[in-house]
């Protein structure tokens, strides 16, 4: 008679090991997914994408998507709604600016906040069509992206208006400059912002942990918090002695940098960025909780045409000309980016950190398979495979296939 040998069944302790590393996976998928892309095209490019120059100028070149993801964040959280007219409003905005600098010689601050007045206007304008009066947010902003369009290039007379003012321009496409500090080849102001950042980062992360500490609250281990935090300030500080070497800190990485902590701030730490979630959790039970669902719509689309506006800035300074066909199709840049970085195509989660890992890796593919010589057509093909994969990734991942409704 045979004995049969029963396998011994898991431990506590393998099950939560197995469980943990599971949900880590799972946690920094596009993280590993964007090291594994920037160390493909580092190999495939010979070196190239390390250049300073390109390190720099991946950020200033994809600092419109950074700044418009942020606001397509929240029109995603309230149900997987999006902007279709965010790359029109960004011509439009762009092309009043251009016309104002160039045949009015009006102040340049003073053309930035006209502009920026302009945008929120059309913010309004969308956020009051789909809170107050219920008009599904696709058919609304798509009719915005044919109307701002054509409005932008009546505003240009179909012709490309270049912008030499160069206040405007200083204002977001100079480089920091320190006498004393950033004479030689090595800009050194960049360096010692990228030690006080990675220190500020690390002190931060401690401290947090001894108030938690403190107040009993659950904590992911040490070694697992710092480990993190470690990686990030290596980061940091490659990244500010890439820019060390080339120009210096870019004035638009400031700007862009404010607009990532803003969000960040309003999504994580407000009451009313949480709004946001709840609207897309369950539209129904927040309306029931007594919060006002149409200020939330009108909120998240007056704060997307507004970072579209402010995009169009950007956009102008940085090319220095405005034509009818600035920002085209960036509108799926921004919502590439946030379904990427993980954000649920049904609303109600989604992060900035995650949309920020999205619009890099979007970045380096565009700017890897630029510098490889990669035929425009195919690119288009491989922007849209990645974008599939990152969907399909959130709909099984989180088991959300066959939902109804």
């Amino acid at each position: 008679m045979k004995e049969t040998v029963k396998a011994a069944p898991e431990t506590l302790n393998e099950q939560s090991t197995r469980f943990s590393a599971g949900a880590l996976l799972k946690k920094y998928t596009m993280v590993i997914a964007l090291v594994v892309v920037f160390a493909f095209f580092t190999v495939l490019t010979r070196g190239k994408m390390l250049y300073a120059q390109n390190i720099s100028n991946l950020l200033l070149q994809n600092a419109y998507v950074l700044v418009m993801a942020c606001g397509m964040l929240l029109c995603i959280l309230t149900g997987g709604n999006v902007d279709l007219s965010v790359g029109s409003t960004l011509c439009l905005v762009g092309a009043i600016a251009a016309q104002l600098l160039s045949n009015t010689g009006m102040n340049a601050i003073l053309v930035i906040l006209l502009c920026l007045v302009v945008a929120a206007a059309i913010g309004m304008w969308q956020g009051f069509w789909i809170g107050n009066m219920h008009i599904p947010p696709f058919i609304c902003t798509l009719a915005g992206m044919f109307l701002f369009r054509g409005l932008g290039r009546v505003v240009l007379g179909s012709k490309t208006v270049s912008i030499s003012n160069q206040t405007f321009l200083n204002i977001f496409t100079s480089y920091i400059t320190v006498p004393g500090l950033d004479g030689g080849k090595l800009h050194l102001s960049a360096l010692i912002v990228g030690v006080i950042a990675a220190v500020v980062l690390l002190v931060c992360t401690a401290t947090s942990r001894a108030k938690k500490a403190k107040k009993g609250y659950t904590m992911a281990s040490a070694g697992s918090a710092f480990g993190k935090v470690i990686v990030i300030d290596a980061l940091i500080l490659l990244y500010s002695w890439k820019l060390a070497s080339y120009k210096g800190i870019p004035v638009m990485l400031l700007w862009v940098l404010g607009v990532l902590f803003l969000y960040t701030f309003i999504t994580s730490k407000t009451a009313f960025g949480r709004y946001f979630y709840a609207v897309g959790g369950n539209e129904k039970a927040t309306k029931l909780s007594g919060i006002d669902t149409r200020k939330v719509y009108f909120a998240a689309y007056c704060s997307m045409s507004l970072l579209a506006g402010f995009s169009g800035l950007l956009v102008a300074a940085r090319i220095g000309s405005v034509s009818g066909d600035t920002g085209m199709s960036y509108e799926m840049d921004a919502i590439g980016a946030c379904f990427i970085g993980g954000a649920s195509a049904y609303g109600g989660s989604g992060t900035v950190p995650g949309i920020v890992v999205g619009a890099i890796l979007l970045g380096v593919i565009n700017q890897g398979m630029s510098i490889y010589g990669l035929d425009n057509n195919w690119q288009y093909v491989v922007k849209g495979a990645v974008l599939l994969i990152a969907v399909i990734f959130d709909v099984v991942s989180n088991h959300k296939t066959g939902k109804a409704g």
